[in-house]
């Protein structure tokens, strides 16, 4: 890719909102390019004055590391570009941006560092915590913010907080289970089908009356679907399934 080629990458990951897609696309196609040029491009936008540009340049540190190029190019440099910008950020959308990129560039030294930011009062970043920390999920320091932020007044950090915890992590204690039964009375559905399917994991029978109850619905949920073969010790889900059988193998499984 030539430099001005390049350019106009970088230049477009400006363009439009945030959350737009051309922008991110722009920002796709870096991560596949990688290169020493596009770090040092990152590197010299995290030092930026203009926060949009801080933020990109954050977003930009896992280089390279996509699902058809899980290695990042450059990890190290790349940890230390965007864990220092974590601990000295003070505007929220190159904050939020920085946390994110410390979950996908897996460094375990990112733990105590995203931590830190569990209580920041923006709600936005606040949810960047448990989507960074279910990349360290079995990770105790982990966990234990994960188990606070399962309580947070934002129900998208309850729902990632619940789900990294308690999908993605291993670990299991009575604490844990009780967090997660807790959980099940979520007002958000979200949360409360990630809360069933973590309990169906570690096989917590004070879940099966509500997964009976939801294959007893007129719709059943992918979710539902998941934790009923969690329960079961199924990995894969049968197609030709229908939630009768679910219900079926369940009630055959886990008398009442």
């Amino acid at each position: 890719m030539g430099p001005e080629q390049l350019d106009e990458i970088f230049a477009q990951t400006l363009t439009g909102d945030y959350d737009d897609e051309s922008p991110w696309e722009a920002v796709r196609t870096l991560h596949r390019t990688g290169g020493r040029e596009v770090c040092d491009r990152a590197a010299e936008w995290c030092r930026s004055d203009d926060p949009l540009k801080r933020a990109r340049g954050a977003v930009l540190g896992p280089l390279g590391r996509m699902v058809e190029h899980p290695s990042n190019n450059f990890p190290e440099e790349c940890f230390t570009l965007v864990s220092t910008l974590v601990q000295r950020e003070e505007d929220p959308l190159p904050l939020l941006s920085a946390i994110h990129a410390l979950g996908h560039i897996g460094n375990p030294l990112a733990v105590p560092l995203v931590i830190d930011h569990r209580l920041h009062p923006s709600g936005d970043v606040r949810f960047a915590v448990p989507c960074a920390l279910g990349s360290f999920a079995n990770d105790s320091r982990a966990a234990d913010a994960l188990l606070a932020l399962m309580q947070d007044a934002g129900e998208d950090v309850r729902d990632w907080a619940t789900f990294g915890l308690g999908v993605l992590g291993d670990l299991d204690s009575q604490e844990i289970r009780d967090a997660l039964w807790q959980r099940m009375s979520d007002p958000n559905t979200d949360v409360r089908e990630e809360s069933l399917v973590s309990l169906g994991k570690r096989k917590d029978q004070r879940a099966l009356p509500a997964l009976i109850a939801e294959f007893n619905q007129p719709e059943t949920s992918s979710r539902v679907v998941e934790a009923a073969e969690a329960f079961l010790g199924e990995k894969e889900q049968a197609a030709d399934r229908s939630p009768g059988d679910y219900l079926a193998a369940l009630k055959r499984r886990f008398p009442l």
